[in-house]
C-alpha cells in the first residue's frame, strides 16, 4: 500500500513547499565528507546489482558519481555557492520591458532524480537598479542545480529576482523536459511542461501578451 502512494505522489510531481525541503544540519559535514559517504553507498547499490566493482571500467564509477552529485549536479543545494549578483543603477531611466530568454535549464526531477532539461525566459521592469545580463543566466543555474518540482523552481526566481531589482515586476517562464514521463512509467517521449509564474505589471494581461509575443 505504501509502495503505490509513494509511486503516485511522485508520478503527479506533487511539491511540498516553495523553499527545498532542507534539513537543518544540512551543510553540518563537507563536500568532501559527503562524496566518502555517498561513494560508499552507491558502491553498495552497484553491488547489489550485481555488477562487478572490481572491472577497469566500473570501479571509478562510485567516486566519479559521488564527486558529480555533490559538486556539480546538485551544487545548487548549498547557500554558500549561491552567486554574486551585483546590480546597477538604472542611468538611463530604463522603464520598458527587458527579456532574457533561451537560457538553459539542466535540473533533475526530486521524485525520481532523472534530469530535467529546457529553458527560462524572464522579463521585468527596471526601477532604481538594472541586473547584468549574465547574473540572470547564474542565478537560474543556481536554482537549477538541486532536486527540483519545476513549479518551484518558477517560484524561486521569480522571489529572488523581486527582491534583488526591488520591484514586483518580474515574470519567468520556464519549458522543460522531463526524462521521468519520457523514459518511465508513461514512456512519452514527445511532452513537455511549461510553469508561469508573474507579480506586479504581470498580472495585466496584456503586459503579459508583451513578454510571451517577445519570447515566441
Amino acid at each position: 500500500m505504501l509502495d503505490n502512494r509513494i509511486d503516485i505522489i511522485g508520478d503527479d510531481h506533487i511539491g511540498t513547499s516553495v523553499e527545498t525541503p532542507l534539513r537543518l544540519d544540512a551543510f553540518e559535514k563537507s563536500d568532501e565528507m559527503k562524496i566518502q559517504e555517498i561513494e560508499a553507498h552507491f558502491g553498495s547499490i552497484m553491488d547489489i546489482l550485481g555488477l562487478d566493482l572490481s572491472d577497469d571500467s566500473l570501479s571509478g564509477t562510485p567516486h566519479r558519481f559521488a564527486k558529480m552529485y555533490v559538486k556539480e549536479l546538485f551544487y545548487g543545494l548549498n547557500p554558500a555557492n549561491k552567486p554574486k549578483i551585483s546590480t546597477f543603477e538604472n542611468k538611463y531611466g530604463y522603464s520598458k520591458l527587458l527579456v532574457e530568454q533561451n537560457i538553459n535549464i539542466d535540473s533533475a526531477c526530486e521524485h525520481h532524480f532523472l534530469p530535467i532539461t529546457g529553458h527560462a525566459h524572464i522579463g521585468y521592469i527596471p526601477k532604481d537598479r538594472v541586473i547584468g545580463l549574465s547574473k540572470i543566466n547564474r542565478l537560474v543555474d543556481y536554482y537549477a542545480h538541486r532536486p527540483q518540482v519545476q513549479e518551484r523552481l518558477c517560484l524561486q526566481i521569480l522571489a529572488d529576482l523581486q527582491e534583488i531589482l526591488g520591484t514586483d515586476d518580474v515574470i519567468v517562464v520556464v519549458h522543460g523536459k522531463h526524462l521521468c514521463v519520457s523514459s518511465r512509467g508513461i514512456k512519452d517521449k514527445d511532452s513537455s511542461t511549461t510553469t508561469i509564474e508573474f507579480g506586479g505589471v504581470f498580472n495585466d494581461i496584456e503586459r503579459r501578451n508583451e513578454f510571451f509575443r517577445l519570447i515566441e
